[in-house]
């Protein structure tokens, strides 16, 4: 496969030299071109195709917002990683930027950072999802041949809790999502997307004005009630304890999971223990693999894991990956997973006996 052509946008020296040095370094990369504002590389695009664009947010005269907004209209599919500070400003610029059509976006190196620490931060940070979205540019990528495994009716237990895993892609797939549940949905709802400290408190927050559930980020001690949605906060993964009929959300800093805190595995471990058969997961576009291992726990469980298909996903990494395993009971498009949820949970909840209390796992 040829090298990803990067475009990198930003008007800081520093940051285009560092960013230029480190991606150059790996043999899967090619710098297509540098840009010190908005308007050279919307001038810059047409000269050297790029596969992706870095684009910074903060930006004198055409800013990053400004700029994704040409971009999307000249360029609808071109990949673009907004590089943003991690700031309360930063992170409400990045959430608009994603929801204008961002592919995804990285957090710049902090002031603090020494030079070996700042390029380390991109290596770790930027270049996974420079890969990862190079990926889906091209049509050389083999196509995974799944089939769900559907569980019959007479198998199926009511559903008492809905637990969401995504990543990459994942916040516009959560404001599709979210606002098809009604207010009256009879459980809760627990999600991890991955996301930094900050990022995560804003985002519950924005799909809190877009959905009739309630949406928060998660708290320590908080008790699980139906027609709320709770945002594992970033830089801690989040759980949920069962204290009689009651469940109660946890918090904890534990070492990070598939390099990820929080974890989608590290939640589905935890209803899976907590819920038994009852639970219905999702798995929804993202890079990597998180929540694999925790789909089996909840499969082997007796509960039931949908994901949401490549066509519509922005990386088909933690979705195909379950679907791979033979660990998804349905697959299906974005815009129809709402409504699959909200159909499954509503089918049969009034009609059975209330949730029994499980053992949890050791």
């Amino acid at each position: 496969m040829p090298p990803i052509r990067v475009l990198i946008v930003d008007d800081s020296v520093v940051i285009r030299k560092i960013l230029s040095e480190e991606l150059a370094s790996d043999s899967a990369i090619e710098i297509a071109g540098l840009a010190s504002s908005g308007a050279l590389a919307l001038a810059k695009i047409p000269q050297v195709s790029p596969d992706i664009l870095t684009l910074d947010i903060e930006m004198p005269g055409m800013d990053g917002l400004q700029t994704l907004k040409e971009i999307r209209k000249l360029y609808p599919k071109i990949p673009v990683i907004m590089f943003s500070t991690l700031t309360e400003r930063g992170a409400a610029a990045t959430l608009e930027a994603l929801a204008l059509g961002a592919s995804d976006y990285a957090t710049k190196p902090s002031n603090t950072d020494s030079s070996a620490g700042a390029r380390e931060h991109v290596r770790r940070e930027l270049i996974p999802k420079i890969k990862s979205l190079g990926a889906v540019r091209t049509a050389q990528q083999p196509q995974l041949a799944v089939k769900a495994s559907s569980v019959s009716r007479s198998q199926r237990a009511k559903i008492d809790i809905v637990a969401i895993g995504t990543s990459t892609g994942g916040p516009n797939a959560l404001a599709q999502v979210l606002p098809g549940f009604p207010a009256d949905f009879p459980v809760p709802v627990v999600i991890v997307q991955h996301m930094p400290p900050l990022f995560t408190r804003l985002l519950a927050a924005r799909l809190d004005t877009l959905s009739p559930l309630s949406v928060r980020e998660g708290e320590a001690g908080q008790k699980l009630k139906p027609g709320q949605a709770w945002i594992a906060p970033g830089g801690y993964h989040m759980t949920l304890a069962r204290k009689g009929n009651e469940v109660a959300l946890e918090l904890n800093q534990e070492p990070p999971e598939n390099s990820c805190r929080p974890a989608v595995d590290v939640l589905f471990r935890s209803v899976a223990a907590t819920h038994g058969a009852h639970v219905l997961a999702v798995v929804l576009t993202g890079m990597g693999a998180d929540g694999l291992r925790g789909s089996r726990f909840i499969r082997e469980a007796g509960g039931e894991v949908f994901v949401q298909d490549e066509a519509s996903s922005v990386v088909w990494g933690m979705p195909g990956s379950v679907a791979g395993a033979g660990q998804a009971d349905e697959i299906y498009p974005l815009d129809r997973i709402a409504k699959e949820v909200v159909q499954r949970v509503n089918a049969d909840w009034r009609a059975t006996p209330p949730l029994r209390a499980v053992p949890a796992r050791g």
